[in-house]
């Protein structure tokens, strides 16, 4: 199961907001309805990238050019916050 998310459009399609390295940001993922059942002592995996090649194309070179008249490709680096200050919410 995807769920995409370009985070420059984070906050709405109407204005580009690029992100700062090293500052963390709150993003909404929304997933597709599911029906799996999960027994007790099964786990899941949660993956997150920056790409979903080939899935979804190469839209996204991490380099904050304009969309879809990039240059060159940047290898990005995600990093998740998950403490006390930062929950994850359901």
């Amino acid at each position: 199961m995807d769920s995409l998310i370009r985070c420059r459009y984070r906050n709405g399609w109407e204005k580009e907001e690029m992100m700062e390295p090293g500052r963390p940001y709150p993003v909404e993922i929304h997933l597709p309805p599911t029906s799996n059942l999960f027994a007790a002592g099964h786990r899941i995996r949660l993956e997150v990238s920056s790409s979903n090649f080939p899935a979804a194309g190469r839209e996204t070179p991490n380099t904050g050019e304009p969309m879809g008249r990039h240059t060159h490709l940047v290898k990005a680096r995600n990093t998740l916050y998950l403490d006390r200050d930062r929950p994850v919410r359901r």
